[in-house]
């Protein structure tokens, strides 16, 4: 009943407003074709197993990507490129080589000529896709945001998480570019690691400063993002009056908790974690006993990120499963932005010898 009445309103707005064009050309009545209009819908009987409301592609694919960089996301804080998404998979950005030589007082003509080589950096998309979801009603859920929302929740969630974690490590750079935390020995805390690591202090905030200030990176946009036990570790390392001024620097808009040594301080349940080898890997990957954890500071040019197509696949009226099914797949990825990795370091526990 509840399809009907629907079908039937907007059938009558229909005829309103188609009425009331054809009335206009014709130069005739409008209220008479809006009344033919309106009496034929009510005599129309719809099919039986014919559905009312087709499903909303957008409104669903715009719930399922809303948020997924959200302002109060690390991920809001690098350069987008979007925009040099390719055939939904692949991103080309193009990176200007080196300026042109300069000489004071020349005095040599004709000067030498040469010639700027670009470099063009790329990089694909991954995939990612959610497990299919039933919904036995998906009428009512267009007709309703909070059931739509409800329905989804989770694997929106699950969905952001993923994409994180995997831009995350695309862009922990190699262990050249990282340094080593300073502080006194504390447990090691990542899954399976032993043993005790160097506790990150506000001293490794301040040699973070001091690499990106010798790399001429902007002091503004600067981002250094901490997991829980580091950014716990940070903040026993501050006196009360550098914890009061630490705290001065909170956003809760934008996701910052903090502001020290030009970085602007962000923190998550886990960040990144390197090897006994000093590879970064991936948390899919199952925990080894000399496992690092890792921070990672970076300048909002330096990384990237991007989000290419999303689709919506659906099965309506299935049989088995007495309802409609949808999934939905995401393409996603970033990379470092330079090729001399500039603005990007990952902040890496060191291990205490043991004994």
């Amino acid at each position: 009943m509840k399809k009907f009445i629907v079908a039937f309103i907007s059938a009558i707005l229909f005829n309103v407003i188609a009425g009331s064009t054809i009335a206009f050309a014709a130069g005739v009545n409008p209220a008479w074709v809006i009344g033919l209009g309106t009496a034929a819908t009510a005599l129309v009987k719809m099919p039986a197993g014919v559905a009312v409301m087709a499903v909303q592609k957008e409104i669903w694919l715009n719930t399922v990507i809303e948020g997924l960089f959200a302002d109060n996301s690390f991920l809001s804080k690098a350069f987008s490129a979007d925009e040099f998404v390719e055939q939904g998979k692949t991103v080309h950005i193009p990176n200007a080589g080196s300026g042109s030589a300069t000489k004071k007082n020349r005095t040599e003509f004709p000067a030498t000529v040469s010639a700027r080589t670009d470099i063009d950096l790329t990089f694909n998309l991954d995939e990612f896709t959610t497990d299919p979801i039933r919904i036995p009603h998906a009428d009512t859920v267009e007709l309703s945001y909070n059931k739509r929302e409800s329905v989804i929740r989770t694997d929106r969630a699950t969905l952001q998480e993923e994409v994180a974690e995997s831009i995350l490590l695309s862009w922990m750079p190699a262990i050249a570019n990282a340094i080593r935390t300073t502080g006194a020995a504390i447990a090691a805390h990542t899954p399976d690691a032993t043993g005790e690591r160097k506790a990150f202090t506000k001293s490794d905030v301040k040699a973070l400063m001091l690499k990106f200030n010798k790399q001429n990176v902007p002091s503004t946009d600067r981002y250094l993002l901490l997991d829980a036990d580091m950014h716990s570790q940070l903040i026993d390392s501050l006196t009360a009056n550098e914890a009061q001024a630490f705290h001065a620097g909170v956003d809760v808009a934008n996701g910052v908790v903090g502001k020290l040594h030009t970085f602007n301080i962000m923190m998550r349940s886990r960040v990144g974690v390197y090897t006994a080898a000093d590879a970064p890997k991936a948390w899919s990957v199952a925990g080894a006993a000399g496992d690092n954890a890792a921070g990672l500071a970076w300048h909002f040019n330096s990384v990237c990120r991007a989000k290419g197509e999303i689709n919506m696949f659906e099965k309506e009226n299935d049989p088995t499963y007495y309802g409609d099914l949808y999934s939905f797949l995401l393409r996603a990825g970033g990379r470092p932005m330079r090729n001399d990795v500039a603005g990007l370091c990952a902040i890496v526990q060191d291990v205490v010898p043991a004994g």
